[in-house]
């Protein structure tokens, strides 16, 4: 095992790696700004939806979240260089989680997949070539790093994949019925519209897309069909960022191709003149902590995304144990929901208007999540509260799922004021999803 995962590799896939990955980070960053990101997410909310019990992460008053991500783009700029690498990896890491538990209107797998890689990064050696700190200090300089250093990365893809394949394995899905939602929307969409509003490729984007997440990775580990899995990979996200438009994602995913190919062929394709690492050493252990860090960390990407399995209900109607599992534009979600207040003194009922709260995004985010429900039946507790006026809040409201039938989701007799929120078991408000 530890000539395994001792050996030594030339370096050149985790130093592509890490430049791509830091001009990923910087173009994020600056991106959200000048597409208006940051203002509708965290400048014109007058409070976010934070993840449960981090409502302490509020943005930063005025355009104090314009240069918040401005740092931030910069951290990625000195990752991508490899200037003070530990250091811009850490930041970058702390700013961007803040920002990701700070706001979930406009929630992405691809933000928490960022934080998570921004997390491993920090321990690998990346900048040991081609960076300005191998130049300003030339001991640092190193051409090979330990095996289990693109280990790491290939596991937490793999999870990532595997995760997003099972969660297709549903009825649904099968019947490309959620493809079919999203197709919908881009009936205009250039040459490719008509094709679009086609039922058999609705049925090949929806087949494709689960054995492309199961798949992929066996691909790639078996030498004879890793290009195959190249180019498969280059069409299926490709596609996906230029028809569905979600982000950074899909180059992300196509960034972690280098871990897979030898490391000399990395090295001669992409850093021809980086001197190559010829020799076969089996390096130092792990030390205990770092060993320890990684199995807990693994163990816990493990099971976070079958918690849902441990909760009643369908996942789909609920969300509880929806968020960290990688359950990838799975369903279309629409439906409206009422907040009525009453006055616990003398018995007056009134209907909360949403707009004078919530901006556009977020009302349309709280209209099928539970969770989000929840909070702002918290909100409205806390803000009368501090008016000296003790509340109830009831909600009323129906959702569909996939185009269906529209059915009530939240228990209009619960007082939700008055409950309290339980991350890994049922809310028995959330009413059970008709079959």
């Amino acid at each position: 095992m530890d000539k395994f995962l001792y050996r030594h590799i030339d370096n050149a896939p985790l130093i592509v790696f890490r430049i791509i990955f830091g001009a990923l980070l910087f173009l994020e960053s600056i991106g959200a700004i000048f597409t208006g990101w940051v203002e509708r997410n965290l400048i014109n909310p007058t409070r976010t939806f934070t993840f449960i019990g981090f409502d302490f992460l509020q943005p930063l008053p005025g355009n104090g979240m314009i240069y918040y991500y401005i740092i931030m783009g910069l951290t990625g700029f000195c990752v991508m260089i490899g200037y003070r690498y530990r250091m811009a990896m850490i930041s970058f890491f702390v700013l961007w989680s803040a920002t990701y538990l700070m706001q979930k209107s406009s929630y992405n797998n691809h933000y928490y997949l960022t934080a998570l890689l921004a997390f491993l990064m920090i321990f690998l050696p990346a900048n040991k070539g081609y960076s300005v700190d191998a130049k300003l200090n030339p001991s640092l300089r190193s051409t090979s790093v330990p095996y289990w250093t693109s280990l790491v990365l290939i596991a937490q893809i793999s999870i990532v994949y595997f995760y997003a394949g099972v969660a297709k394995i549903y009825p649904d899905w099968l019947a490309a019925t959620p493809v079919k939602q999203f197709l919908a929307s881009k009936h205009n969409f250039p040459l490719l519209g008509p094709l679009f509003r086609e039922d058999w490729f609705a049925y090949t984007l929806s087949y494709a897309g689960l054995f492309f997440d199961l798949l992929i990775i066996p691909l790639f580990l078996y030498k004879k069909t890793r290009n195959l899995a190249l180019i498969l990979t280059l069409i299926f996200h490709l596609f996906n960022s230029i028809v569905f438009q979600i982000g950074i994602f899909p180059y992300l995913t196509l960034a972690f191709a280098v871990f897979f190919y030898d490391a000399k062929t990395i090295r001669n394709r992409f850093l021809p003149k980086k001197p190559l690492y010829q020799k076969t050493e089996v390096g130092n252990r792990m030390g205990f902590p770092l060993k320890l860090l990684f199995i807990l960390y693994f163990t816990v990407q493990l099971l976070l995304p079958i918690r849902h399995w441990f909760i009643p209900g369908d996942v789909l109607w609920t969300e509880e144990g929806h968020r960290l599992s990688w359950r990838m534009m799975l369903r279309s979600k629409t439906g409206y929901q009422h907040f009525f207040i009453v006055n616990k003194e003398n018995g007056t009922r009134k209907r909360v208007d949403l707009t004078t709260y919530l901006t556009k995004n977020q009302r349309s985010a709280v209209q099928t999540k539970p969770d989000m429900i929840w909070q702002f039946a918290q909100r409205l507790k806390k803000e009368y509260a501090q008016k000296g006026i003790s509340i109830e809040v009831y909600v009323e409201g129906k959702v569909r799922i996939n185009g269906g039938t529209l059915h009530p989701l939240i228990d209009k007799n619960t007082d939700l004021a008055a409950v309290s929120w339980h991350p890994f078991s049922h809310e028995s408000w959330i009413l059970t999803r008709p079959n």
